[in-house]
């Protein structure tokens, strides 16, 4: 397995060096049969990590059990990790199979190892290193085949020197460490994230999306993210709602980050879980800014061909002593009905604007089944003129069958 399988598989997103670095490392313990211990900030994608070592292993074809160790109360942990007899305690009206039965033959994900009781990482140690453990109210351990991911956004080692988590467990737990890069790390990847949020938010909630401006990323490249991933995601979503589909410039992304954007820092030296996978999904994002880059074009065609000088400067991010530049007599506001139809790139060689439009259309509307007013508004088009590019591009026939 290569690094594009397993982002396909895995749907972590990226192309930073940061992320390349995880994902060779997933390559190469994910065969080996060895506890990993990940580590990073709240909101980094650590569980994505856990799934992708889970997928690319040789227990692929189990169960992955996935346990918050904080989100269980102290007093019922011992019970949910490694399960009850009946009559154990009040509650117990049945024999109950705990976490580590559950996993036998798979994987187990400990997240947030770090708060789980003293007491119980005694037990913990015990079933990670032979496969023992016993259930609340026996006295026979039973055995288990697991193997432990564990994930944590504290300082185990801290941890440690105050007596808060025990050295043995520690230490057999980082037989091999993988760290999850913040945002702030690998801010490269911002465009795609940005994009693969907006597309699954979009699609899951039958919205317009017209997409995030180049000058809204560069800003946004440059805010902190202390909540890394899942804060990227929540801002992407709450953008799209509150300004109802409409594309994101800089001013909106100022707005809603409440930044100034006299405020913003220069950031010229600045270089993921989706049930689709990556390479179709990166593809997807490419049709579709090129559908609404087509959709520019001939906008300001049609405004060059009227001399409506002052809309297209409201389309243009010009600065105010840059305004009184004569648009008849500049030679690069020039469109060439020719050069227009291709864009010109030595990697994907000369693709036609009409074959990317058609290819967009037809995509949209195998994913709304053929409903032909979902299919507009995600779009950004009206009903009218899809209905005339399907006739144009005979997709009707092509979308039945």
């Amino acid at each position: 397995m290569d690094i594009n399988l397993l982002q396909k598989k895995s749907g972590i997103i990226g192309r930073s060096d940061a992320i390349k670095q995880v994902l060779e490392m997933i390559l190469q313990v994910a065969p080996v049969d060895i506890s990993v211990l990940i580590t990073g900030e709240s909101g980094t994608g650590k569980e994505m990590i856990s799934k992708a070592l889970h997928k690319a292993s040789k227990r692929s074809n189990s169960e992955l059990v996935t346990v918050n160790c904080g989100a269980i109360p102290e007093g019922i942990i011992e019970s949910e990790l490694f399960g009850h007899k009946k009559g154990a305690y009040t509650d117990a009206r049945e024999d109950r199979k705990g976490y580590f039965e559950t996993a036998n033959k798979g994987t187990i994900f400990l997240d947030e190892i770090g708060e789980t009781p003293i007491e119980t990482q005694v037990k913990l140690l015990r079933v990670i290193e032979n496969g023992e453990f016993i259930p609340v109210g026996e006295s026979k351990p039973k055995r288990t085949d697991v193997r432990v991911i564990a994930a944590t956004n504290k300082n185990l080692s801290n941890l440690v020197d105050k007596g808060l988590f025990r050295q043995d467990l520690y230490y057999r737990l980082k037989t091999v460490t993988i760290n999850s890069p913040a945002l702030k790390d690998r801010l490269e990847d911002i465009g795609l994230l940005v994009e693969r949020f907006a597309l699954e938010f979009t699609r899951s909630n039958d919205m317009i999306y017209k997409g995030f401006m180049p000058e809204a990323i560069k800003l946004m490249k440059n805010h902190p993210w202390n909540g890394n991933i899942r804060e990227l995601k929540n801002f992407v979503e709450s953008v799209l709602v509150l300004e109802k589909g409409q594309r994101v410039d800089v001013q909106m992304a100022s707005y809603h980050l409440g930044v100034s954007l006299n405020d913003k820092r220069d950031s010229s030296a600045i270089p993921i879980v989706s049930t689709q996978p990556t390479e179709s999904a990166e593809r997807e994002l490419i049709l579709r800014q090129l559908f609404l880059l087509k959709q520019d074009i001939e906008l300001i065609k049609q405004m060059l061909a009227h001399n409506k000088v002052s809309d297209l400067e409201l389309l243009s991010p010009i600065d105010n002593e840059q305004k009184n530049i004569n648009l008849k007599n500049n030679d690069y506001l020039k469109i060439d009905h020719d050069d227009d139809q291709f864009i010109k790139n030595s990697s994907i060689g000369d693709i036609a604007m009409d074959d990317l439009e058609r290819e967009a259309i037809e995509r949209t509307l195998r994913f709304y089944n053929n409903n032909r007013r979902a299919s507009a508004k995600s779009l950004g088009i009206s009903e009218r003129t899809l209905y005339r590019k399907i006739d144009q591009y005979g997709l009707d026939r092509k979308i039945k069958n």
